[in-house]
């Protein structure tokens, strides 16, 4: 059996960090879908797009013929739609999975409409794959203020979101970055993934940029795997520990570079620095990064990752509106997989 992975852009870098008014406005779904389908590297095009379920690219209130509209522009572009983004957080209607009984009800029930949204997409033939993505909604600051109990109110949140995912047939993949509370180091979000416990239905989305700044400790030093000045084995000793501890809950995959800096633009806080593919500045091997979340310790490929997304969140306009930037991204991305099957032993 050949082993691939279909190959997704992420719609979110038309979205987060973008402030209307600005020289970094947002860039509209249409125009993210046209750059994604014009991408080409020899025979290779994107598979398709994982979207962002919330204003100015998707209104979930909308009416049935604006639902249809955005099927109908996948399917004529030749895309498909993977992962989906919840507009879990309170200025965009949802509210703290840590907070008050209000604050959780509200990200519950962001969590139920973007999962309906999801599997009527799945009913309309334009998502074979993917799973809903979430985060805890709050910052670390707040959580530090009582580590336990705000951890504890984040599992039970997560936990009911499991089950409302699975009454739709969804799963959630909750994407792990230093911004986040109560997810905001490799042990916090393996901690919290445990207390959870709900395999294969509440996991971890791993995008390659966040996870590296998890290694450097960034809003948990005491967590740090590297120092600044590490060695090439340091690193993979390092990315061994994370991934053999986060790996088995993975569920979903970002493919993004990342030079080790953090950066927030518009309402989103400072988190791991996505870079252009091709940027001198990154640190990673990004396609033997790739393979620690693909493939598990035997190196046999995880059954629920059917597909990988690149990840260019915060990153400019300028090379985001440029068609050569997708050409590379989608090279990087054909590396990945390629390479990653080229050494996966068959389960």
């Amino acid at each position: 059996m050949t082993v691939s992975w279909k190959l997704h852009n992420a719609m979110g870098p038309g979205l987060v960090g973008k402030e209307p008014g600005t020289d970094h406005p947002p860039i509209s779904l249409e125009r993210m879908l046209d750059l994604t389908r014009d991408a080409g590297v020899g025979t290779r095009r994107f598979d398709g797009v994982d979207l962002s379920l919330y204003m100015p690219h998707v209104d979930m209130d909308a009416d049935d013929g604006a639902f249809q509209a955005l099927v109908d522009a996948l399917k004529s572009r030749g895309l498909v739609c993977g992962s989906v983004v919840a507009p879990v957080w309170g200025d965009l209607g949802g509210g703290s999975a840590m907070g008050d009984a209000e604050q959780r009800k509200r990200f519950l029930a962001a969590v139920e409409k973007s999962c309906r949204y999801a599997s009527r997409l799945r009913e309309a033939g334009v998502r074979p794959y993917g799973a809903v993505r979430i985060d805890s909604a709050d910052n670390p600051t707040r959580w530090a203020e009582s580590p336990r109990e705000n951890s504890r109110r984040i599992a039970d949140t997560f936990r009911e979101a499991g089950r409302i995912a699975d009454g739709f047939g969804e799963v959630l993949a909750a994407e792990g970055e230093i911004c986040w509370a109560g997810m905001h180091s490799w042990r916090h979000m393996a901690e919290l993934l445990e207390a959870i416990y709900r395999p294969g239905l509440v996991g971890f989305q791993a995008d390659l940029a966040h996870t590296y700044l998890y290694m450097l400790g960034y809003n948990a030093p005491e967590h740090r795997l590297l120092n600044r000045d590490y060695s090439v084995d340091e690193f993979w000793e390092a990315y061994g520990a994370m991934t053999r501890a986060l790996g088995p809950w993975t569920l979903d995959v970002h493919i993004a570079q990342s030079d080790g800096t953090v950066f927030g633009s518009g309402a989103h806080d400072k988190t791991g620095r996505h870079c252009r593919a091709d940027d001198p500045r990154g640190k990673l091997n990004v396609a033997k990064c790739a393979r620690y979340w693909l493939l598990d310790g035997d190196g046999v490929p995880r059954p629920a990752i059917k597909h990988i997304c690149w990840d260019g969140c915060m990153i400019s306009n300028e090379a985001l509106e440029a068609p050569a930037t997708w050409d590379k991204i989608l090279a990087l991305m054909v590396e990945v997989s390629e390479s990653t099957a080229a050494v996966a032993k068959r389960g």
